[in-house]
């Protein structure tokens, strides 16, 4: 049974950073690809960042780029998000999805398993 665990939010001010984590049991990973999702309130879902674990190759969501850096801890088995330079649109409930294939795609429904959430704030 897969799990994942995301810790890490919190309430940051504009132009703040934050690292979220997700850490992830119950299979070898290597085979699969791990993303970062959000949702806003009244919003849909919606694609942040992911990593296919075995390459290292990694895709963002155009509102992100350059701000948001996506990694994975071998030894640990964590998935990590760094967040910097936050604004106030990236507040949401941000989780941690995992595919057990070595793809990538931006679909919610893509993605097997979830993670249950962890809130981040952006405001001053």
């Amino acid at each position: 049974q897969v799990q994942l665990v995301e810790s890490g939010g919190g309430l940051v001010q504009p132009g703040g950073s934050l690292r979220l984590s997700c850490a992830a049991s119950g299979r070898t990973f290597s085979n699969y690809a791990m993303g970062w999702f959000r949702q806003a309130p009244g919003k849909e879902r919606v694609f942040v960042a992911a990593i296919i674990w075995s390459y290292g190759s990694t895709y963002y969501a155009d509102s992100v780029k350059g701000r948001f850096t996506i990694s994975r801890d071998n030894a640990n088995n964590t998935v990590y998000l760094q967040m910097n330079s936050l604004k106030p649109e990236d507040t949401a409930v941000y989780y941690c999805a995992a595919n057990p294939r070595k793809a990538i795609n931006t679909a919610v429904n893509f993605w097997n398993y979830w993670g249950q959430g962890t809130q981040v704030t952006v405001s001053s």
